[in-house]
């Protein structure tokens, strides 16, 4: 489950009188520690993947999903900045220092309407 699943539970736990606001806060500050703890451990670990996802506007399709080793990041930024013509090259030279710098999740996302497509740049 994820935090927001789990926050949303939690909130229709109030709603149906099971727990009291009070704990509801509880809980909900429970989670925020959770979360920022595995943040600072996942801070500490380098990526492993980057990755480059481009979807489909209108029907939600995955049209590209490419998983690189962060061994060949650079090769990646260049395959990604293919699907992502918009972004200069200062974009992506900031997605590249980003990746580098071992930061984790979702470094980038665009959404070009023209061509109908999304394009999402993540490490883990």
């Amino acid at each position: 489950m994820t935090t927001a699943d789990e926050r949303v539970q939690i909130l229709k736990m109030v709603e149906a009188k099971r727990i009291s606001p009070e704990e509801a806060a509880k809980l909900l500050e429970a989670l925020d520690r959770a979360a920022q703890e595995e943040g600072v451990r996942d801070k500490g670990k380098a990526a492993q993947w980057f990755r480059v996802r481009v979807t489909d506007l209108h029907t939600g399709r995955v049209k590209v999903n490419v998983n690189i080793p962060m061994g060949l990041v650079n090769v990646g930024m260049r395959m990604g900045a293919k699907f992502a013509p918009d972004l200069d090259g200062v974009a992506i030279q900031e997605v590249l220092n980003a990746a580098k710098m071992g930061q984790r999740g979702k470094i980038i996302e665009v959404e070009d309407q023209d061509s109908g497509e999304r394009v999402e740049i993540y490490t883990e």
